[in-house]
């Protein structure tokens, strides 16, 4: 039995800091996972930046509800649920990812939580799980599910080599030159085909 397990931002829809970056004028918020794979030292540098400039989940959230899913993703997670188990695995967090799971139909997903004083300042992060994409997927094999994993950056990595077929979607050269053995796709209809290919035993 097979659990697909998908990265969410990058993967699935935009990234959110870039995108808050853009709506809030800080160029320096557009640093992701892609770029720093320490994610403890980016997300301290993003609350820092944010207490500096006086913002909160307010600002942020009001950004996420203008964000929408990429192009056919939302088709691709409903065919793929038709065939597959699903699970969607980030290290985003439960105040920013629920506007953007009801408009992909409500799959599920985990994730991580903030912690948000009464004025709207976050304050800090609780992970879920240390290395909580690697460790999902591990705790999955070892309930008797062999698991797929597909994701775009270096907290990806983990899972993908883990899994019993990984592929990277939309990442970065850097990314794809450094793990020329992973298969790398950069459309919905290739990376379902290759899904298809290992659930159907081909």
């Amino acid at each position: 039995m097979y659990i697909t397990c998908l990265d969410l931002e990058g993967v699935l829809v935009p990234e959110i800091w870039i995108a808050f970056a853009r709506e809030s004028g800080i160029p320096e918020l557009k640093r992701t996972t892609r770029d720093e794979p320490d994610y403890d030292k980016l997300m301290q540098w993003r609350l820092a930046i944010l207490k500096e400039h006086g913002l909160g989940l307010n600002e942020i959230q009001s950004t996420i509800a203008k964000i929408d899913p990429m192009p056919g993703a939302k088709e691709f997670l409903d065919e793929l649920r038709s065939f597959c188990q699903v699970i969607i695995i980030s290290d985003t967090f439960t105040q920013f990812a629920k506007p953007l799971m009801e408009k992909l139909g409500w799959p599920t997903i985990f994730c991580n939580s903030l912690e948000v004083a009464e004025s709207g300042d976050i304050t800090g992060y609780k992970m879920r799980i240390e290395n909580s994409k690697l460790t999902t997927v591990k705790a999955l094999q070892s309930i008797g599910y062999d698991t797929i994993a597909s994701g775009d950056s270096y907290n990806d990595l983990g899972m993908i080599k883990a899994s019993k077929a990984g592929f990277l979607f939309k990442s970065t050269d850097q990314i794809k030159a450094d793990h020329p053995e992973l298969p790398a796709f950069e459309t919905y209809e290739e990376l379902m085909a290759a899904i298809k290919k290992v659930v159907d035993g081909r």
